[in-house]
């Protein structure tokens, strides 16, 4: 499926952590863990970016029953467009990796 704009990668995070009901502390914690720290979003750019999935109907509020800690999943559409992503992020690294190979320096 192709999608009307390329994920960031922030979206691509909170997208992949979404492949299970999660609320945005652990979405975060997930990330930062992941990643090894290499990668964190703090709550402002996160619930931004909730805001804008919600919105494109990537993803939909899975549990409100405690406003404090609302859980978030992909939909159906979210998965096809996740998976999209992955497919052309794997295109991007095999991409690089060749042309590093080339220079001896992979």
């Amino acid at each position: 499926m192709k999608t009307t704009e390329q994920l960031t990668d922030s979206m691509f995070y909170i997208m992949a952590a979404l492949t299970e009901p999660r609320h945005g502390y652990a979405i975060m914690n997930l990330i930062e863990e992941s990643t090894k720290g290499a990668v964190s979003i703090g709550p402002a750019s996160m619930y931004t970016i909730i805001k804008k999935l919600l919105k494109q109907e990537w993803i939909y509020l899975h549990d409100g029953t405690d406003s404090r800690r609302k859980t978030y999943l992909l939909t159906e559409k979210g998965r096809e467009v996740l998976e999209g992503e992955v497919r052309i992020r794997k295109l991007m690294i095999t991409l690089a990796e060749e042309g590093l190979k080339k220079e001896g320096k992979v």
